[in-house]
């Protein structure tokens, strides 16, 4: 795990952010899940678009996503979907890396003060 941002997760974040590895790959791709206190919250899968499947999450979170964690079972190929978390109180985002936007993406979260892990190796399924 290599964390990207000027934000740090802390053990406990760390620990849902493998918890939701864990899960994750057992959703169809394009998968989102939100998770806190190693339990899920919300979970976005078998979208066409990564940020449907962020949107999808959130819906299914509401409210309790506050100080949650998002893992993101491939890397985000847009902003877009940082930008959809930007105000819902998610507070570390877990996802491979690899994208030729990564920078951008690692910029979103540092504007929104978003903690974000790389795992270096994707989880998705068809």
């Amino acid at each position: 795990l290599n964390t990207v941002t000027k934000a740090q997760p802390s053990n406990q974040d760390i620990e849902t952010a493998l918890f939701t590895w864990k899960v994750l790959r057992h959703a169809k791709s394009n998968g989102i899940l939100i998770a806190k206190d190693n339990t899920t919250i919300g979970l976005g899968a078998g979208q066409v678009s990564r940020v449907d499947a962020v949107h999808m999450a959130l819906r299914k979170g509401g409210e309790n996503v506050k100080g949650s964690v998002l893992a993101s079972d491939a890397f985000f190929p847009f902003r877009d979907s940082i930008d959809a978390i930007k105000n819902s109180g998610i507070k570390v985002v877990m996802q491979p890396g690899g994208s030729i936007r990564d920078q951008e993406i690692i910029d979103a979260c540092d504007e929104y003060g978003i903690a974000m892990i790389f795992t270096g190796t994707r989880c998705f399924k068809h």
